[in-house]
Parts: C-alpha cells; sequence; structure tokens
C-alpha cells in the first residue's frame, strides 16, 4: 500500500502508516461494534449479560421494557456477534460472547460509567 502518492508531502513518512493501515473491513467490523452503543438501553442489556445469563422475561423486567422491546435489542446483539444464546425446552436463554470484542467493549461501557464490574468485588 506503500505506493499511494499523497498530494501533499509534510515531511513525515507516510509508508510506515500505509503499510500497517487495517484494511476497509476491519474498520467496518469496528464501526459495527460500535453501532451497539447507539442506544442505552441495548447497552445497559449487553452490561447485564456481560455478569449473568438470562431470559426475556427476567431482563425486561431488569430494564423495565417489554419483551419484545428487549427481544429486538437482543437480535441486534447477537447479530453482531456480541452475545450468545442456548435453548433450554421452551426457554432461550442469552448472555455474552466470550470473545475479545465483547470482553473490550465490556470493560470500555465501565470505564466510560466509572463502575467496578461486579465480578471483581466477588474475587477478592
Amino acid at each position: 500500500m506503500s505506493q499511494i502518492q499523497l498530494p501533499h508531502n509534510h515531511g513525515q513518512d507516510d509508508a510506515i502508516l500505509f503499510d500497517h493501515m487495517p484494511a476497509l473491513g476491519e474498520f467496518q467490523a469496528v464501526a459495527d461494534i460500535f453501532k451497539q452503543l447507539g442506544d442505552s438501553s441495548r447497552i445497559r442489556i449487553f452490561w447485564i449479560l456481560c455478569h449473568c445469563e438470562e431470559c426475556v422475561m427476567n431482563l425486561s423486567a431488569l430494564v423495565e421494557m417489554s419483551s419484545p422491546a428487549v427481544s429486538h435489542h437482543l437480535r441486534q446483539l447477537k447479530a453482531s456477534g456480541l452475545i450468545v444464546s442456548r435453548r433450554d425446552g421452551k426457554e432461550v436463554y442469552y448472555k455474552a460472547a466470550d470473545t475479545r470484542e465483547a470482553n473490550l467493549l465490556h470493560r470500555m461501557i465501565e470505564a466510560l460509567v466509572e463502575i467496578t464490574c461486579p465480578r471483581e468485588h466477588t474475587d477478592s
């Protein structure tokens, strides 16, 4: 990628940047994850699922939303790969995915809100 000729030469070695710049698809993957941050209810649901596995009915009660609204957020979170689900009989349970992206987002939410993960309180 270092063959790019920039219109202005500012005296810096731009080839170093261009040789390490991720492909557009990698930036799109980040953008897709960040889209999940556009709704405070979805962030709240994701944060809850980082700490426990829950069904739609319990999540609805926890966030004081209708089951269809919670299901909508769950579909988006699942499509982005941030949560996973499992079926037990007629019930479906959700939890945060054990992925680098989900773990980073979890930590970022807690850092931005300046809260400590409940798991850190129980580990002591």
